[in-house]
């Protein structure tokens, strides 16, 4: 598995954030567009700290491993392996959200002297910050739970296994 990087993510909140921004533009210009949730923000930032709990959980737990700690409760690989899975899953779709918002409250930030806009407006950029807090929390999880680097031995590299 190969781990997610900082440049595909920003990548994937930047084009989502201008198909957001022109899709917020015509649907406007069309009709009623439809309201940013008040559940955003909180749904992320609930994400945001459950994957951070996770990493926590987990970088103590290897750090007790490799302290050689009496009583050390080792981590599951397959658990880790999952863990690493949710936290790339979560940053992906976080960074498809966050463009979302972000397209969203830009649209917005042109309709300010309505109130009901404005509370949009607001919402959606909490929603961003939130959206920002499960990628960088999924990094980090993703980060706990890599593997050492092999290093080449005194006579080259390390036999394959095989």
């Amino acid at each position: 598995m190969k781990p997610l990087r900082l440049r595909l993510l920003l990548a994937i909140a930047a084009v989502a954030t201008a198909l957001a921004w022109a899709g917020a533009r015509l649907w406007d210009s069309l009709g009623h567009l439809p309201g940013v949730p008040a559940a955003a923000p909180i749904v992320l930032a609930a994400v945001a700290v459950v994957l951070l709990a996770t990493a926590i959980s987990l970088r103590s737990r290897l750090k007790a491993v490799r302290e050689r700690q009496p009583g050390a409760k080792g981590v599951d690989p397959l658990g880790a392996a999952r863990a690493v899975v949710l936290a790339q899953a979560s940053a992906l779709v976080s960074a498809l959200m966050t463009g979302v918002y972000a397209g969203t409250g830009i649209h917005l930030l042109s309709q300010l002297d309505n109130p009901a806009r404005s509370s949009q407006a607001i919402t959606a950029g909490f929603a961003v910050l939130a959206g920002a807090a499960v990628v960088a929390a999924a990094l980090w999880l993703q980060h706990v739970c890599r593997l050492p680097e092999d290093h080449e031995g005194p006579t080259g590299p390390a036999p394959s296994p095989r």
